[in-house]
């Protein structure tokens, strides 16, 4: 880019007025905003260090920071967050100044693996939503949260963002606020609506100013962060062998409703995904857990094979085991046979004497 970024300020093409148009025109989300803008501030410290800038960046500035991303030891997923941020920068500022070049162009990130996600199985959810509560401020807004999160599949900045008119007991679901700020209703089971029934009896300040419908500490909107701290501590007291985090909770509610035969499309609509790919991703946990029940049963597969073929070979011990045990039967009656026969004057079927 050939302008300065202190021109592109002036221009209000500055990394302060791009914030400010996510928020304003893309209704993004503070989470969203304080990502960009991290990744962003990053990218200029990087430039500021070698006597460069924002604007007058290169794609090759912009390939040597990411090859720092990656010597700094950051995942690739890391690297393509920051990437995605970058060419969502330079586009806007392209898309107002039209003389000036993106360097981002041609630009690509480093190639990830499709990890798929932890998800927690359905004893180890038993375990952690059955486990006690106090019946106090903490124990039952504790209870409704995990409870309110494996319901529903939402996200944890949707559970933060609740309202108290968000909550519908009566039709049993939640207007949540997606990505983007779309809404969509989330479906609440029995013991999600109790809990939450509980939840409202107890939680203080009922006629105040304050909507947020989980509270934190000093009774004001609970954060993402306590959210984590507050699952932490109760998988850790639920003894689970590993901690789960919210988002854990959603990747396990998608996975059970799609064991359990919903289908596909069904569970998008639930998860709030734009894109049906997105929650494809689920369908492999689900065809995983299948595999090793098929490789287990199936006759022909490895697994099955080499259990049957233990099987066989223990039960050809025993047969062979019970042959020689009736063998030698067989051989001590024979004997005692001879034995009376001698007694009796007989030799092989022949009286004494002939």
């Amino acid at each position: 880019m050939d302008e300065c970024s202190e021109d592109g300020a002036a221009r209000g093409l500055g990394l302060a007025a791009w914030l400010e148009a996510l928020d304003a025109q893309r209704d993004a989300s503070e989470h969203t905003l304080r990502a960009y803008g991290r990744e962003l501030r990053r990218l200029e410290t990087h430039l500021k260090a070698r006597g460069e800038d924002l604007g007058s960046a290169t794609q090759k500035s912009l390939r040597r920071f990411l090859a720092t991303l990656h010597a700094d030891g950051l995942e690739p997923t890391s690297i393509r967050r920051a990437l995605s941020a970058i060419r969502a920068y330079y586009r806007w500022v392209v898309a107002r100044a039209p003389e000036m070049s993106d360097p981002c162009t041609g630009l690509r990130g480093p190639k990830t693996g499709r990890a798929l996600p932890f998800v927690l199985t359905k004893g180890e959810v038993d375990v952690l939503l059955s486990q006690r509560f106090d019946d106090d401020f903490h124990g039952v807004r504790d209870r409704a949260i995990l409870e309110t999160l494996y319901s529903s599949g939402c996200r944890v900045s949707e559970l933060c963002g609740l309202d108290l008119e968000d909550v519908d007991l009566e039709g049993q679901c939640l207007r949540l606020r997606g990505k983007g700020r779309k809404q969509r209703l989330g479906l609440l089971g029995e013991p999600a609506r109790d809990a939450l029934i509980a939840w409202l009896e107890r939680r203080p300040g009922k006629q105040g100013a304050q909507r947020a419908l989980f509270l934190g500490e000093r009774h004001t909107r609970i954060t993402d962060r306590r959210i984590r701290q507050v699952l932490a501590a109760l998988a850790l007291r639920a003894g689970l062998a590993r901690i789960p985090s919210p988002h854990t909770l959603r990747h396990s509610f998608a996975t059970h409703l799609l064991d359990n035969g919903l289908d596909l499309r069904s569970v998008q609509e639930l998860l709030g995904h734009a894109r049906l790919v997105t929650t494809q991703v689920y369908t492999h946990l689900s065809l995983e857990r299948l595999r090793a029940a098929y490789e287990k049963a199936h006759p022909l597969c490895a697994t099955s094979v080499t259990a049957a073929t233990n099987a066989a070979a223990t039960n050809a011990a025993v047969t062979n085991a019970a042959a020689t045990n009736a063998a030698a039967t067989i051989g001590a009656e024979k004997e005692n046979a001879r034995a009376r026969d001698a007694d009796s004057g007989v030799l092989h079927g022949v009286p004494k004497g002939i």
